[in-house]
């Protein structure tokens, strides 16, 4: 989506009555207002919100003055107009000014709120608090930015669901206008505020849990080296080498094992046949089922069944 898609998408004033709240990591945000300006002259004169406004130039141009201050708009540009600030805006009558404007309260949803990993919410406790939410707490950060991220797509696909609401309609909206707020807020944050550590993939290992998930998830039906390969798009010598690094056991070895574990719990249900139960774990015939299950519990898939997978010594 791009900003000239911003314009089309009108229908974002419907968000009214559809969308009035959300909670992201730890704030909890009540939507006020939303508005669409098309392009033509417009001037709203000095004022002040209880709320935080935003809004989106997607085409013209103009100017918005907060404070002492005056800022150019152009189309990309996006403003803020904290609580309590005193602003202004006018749109250009050359090149009128085309917007899409949100309103929102901003709070921690609990000062003593703890996140995921132990640690306070900083931004609960010191509004100049680093991180994505500091570019909404911050008292004397920026109020005008260029970093539009994923607003545009956000405001298109808001309109989008608030055009025509079908079944489920609450859920996504809640969704994405979480993702609104956060996405304002990295706008009019600081760089080193929105730097984390580098996030580090092991690809190795995300390939082979791929190939693991196809193994169980097929254990009935006919596998082989090439299907387990094709799954992660990788040659069946590669697939195998990588494989082999990460779990010390071949593809097929691994195969073999999981078909015997799940027999073995398989066999404990007395309603199935052991010739259903070497079935469900891929075997044609109960005579190699047999073979193989005792070869590697030390019994027979009948003593197994008896025993209620209890080995005695």
């Amino acid at each position: 989506m791009t900003l000239s898609d911003v314009g089309d998408a009108d229908r974002f004033v419907d968000l009214a009555g559809l969308l009035e709240s959300c909670e992201v990591d730890g704030f909890h945000a009540d939507f006020l207002s939303w508005g669409h300006y098309q392009p033509e002259y417009w001037r709203n004169y000095w004022h002040t919100h209880s709320f935080h406004e935003v809004c989106l130039a997607y085409s013209g141009e103009g100017r918005f003055n907060n404070g002492s201050v005056q800022y150019d708009v152009l189309p990309g540009s996006v403003f803020l107009a904290r609580p309590g600030d005193v602003h202004e805006i006018e749109s250009s009558r050359t090149a009128p000014l085309g917007i899409a404007f949100w309103g929102f309260t901003f709070r921690p949803v609990d000062s003593g709120a703890r996140r995921p990993d132990g640690d306070r919410h900083a931004a609960s406790a010191r509004p100049d608090a680093s991180g994505w939410s500091s570019g909404l707490t911050r008292p004397d950060g920026p109020v005008m930015a260029t970093r539009t991220g994923s607003l545009p797509s956000l405001i298109t696909a808001l309109a989008t669901e608030a055009a025509a609401p079908v079944s489920g309609y609450s859920t996504v909206l809640s969704g994405l206008g979480a993702a609104l707020v956060l996405e304002t807020a990295r706008a009019f944050a600081l760089d080193e505020d929105l730097a984390v550590e580098p996030v580090r993939r092991d690809r190795g290992l995300l390939v082979v849990e791929a190939m693991q998930r196809h193994l169980r998830d097929n254990l009935s039906r006919p596998i082989t080296v090439r299907d387990v390969a094709a799954v992660v798009h990788l040659s069946e010598r590669h697939a195998e080498r990588v494989f082999t690094q990460q779990t010390g056991a071949s593809i097929m070895s691994t195969l073999r094992r999981l078909r015997l574990e799940l027999a073995a719990q398989l066999l404990l249900d007395h309603s199935l046949s052991v010739t259903a139960v070497a079935r469900a774990c891929g075997y044609s015939d109960v005579r190699p089922f047999s073979t193989a299950f005792k070869r590697h519990y030390g019994r027979t898939p009948g003593d197994h069944r008896r025993t209620g997978g209890t080995e005695f010594l």
